[in-house]
């Protein structure tokens, strides 16, 4: 029953790799398309701010999903989530809300609210990476 067990979450995690794989490479495709035309809209090679915004919201997009990618990739080969990475992906999942945000149509609550997220994650960051950094076979020495 143990040997189907591990059978079947790999599997699960193998597939859920493979989706985020597509997903990661339709995205990127979808920024491609989306600055080409915005580029080619008159006038022509110019983006103003809004465009630019939209552009940006969907490359850390790209960019979360390739690091959500890398969660899934870890977890397959050694059974490990590295909880530094899930905070970098949140980190970067909220810088891009911060960057997409229309801060004229936002009530003042949200932005306290968004402010506070990513002080309490850059905490949980700097802490969980003070602590690998400190345990003699700690992750936190690699580049993420």
């Amino acid at each position: 029953m143990q040997a189907f067990l591990k059978r079947f979450e790999r599997v699960i995690v193998f597939s859920l790799m493979i989706f985020m794989m597509v997903a990661v490479f339709v995205a990127t495709v979808e920024v491609g398309v989306i600055l080409w035309q915005q580029i080619m809209e008159p006038p022509v090679l110019l983006l103003n701010v809004n465009e630019m915004m939209e552009v940006f919201g969907f490359i850390l997009m790209v960019v979360i999903g390739l690091e959500l990618l890398e969660t899934i990739k870890a977890y397959l080969e050694k059974k490990v989530v590295h909880v530094e990475v899930v905070l970098l992906v949140a980190l970067v999942a909220v810088a891009r809300k911060i960057i997409i945000i229309d801060y004229y149509d936002v009530a003042p609550q949200m932005i306290y609210a968004v402010s506070a997220l990513v002080l309490s994650l850059s905490i949980g960051f700097f802490v969980v990476r003070r602590a690998l950094d400190a345990k003699p076979g700690g992750t936190a020495k690699r580049e993420i």
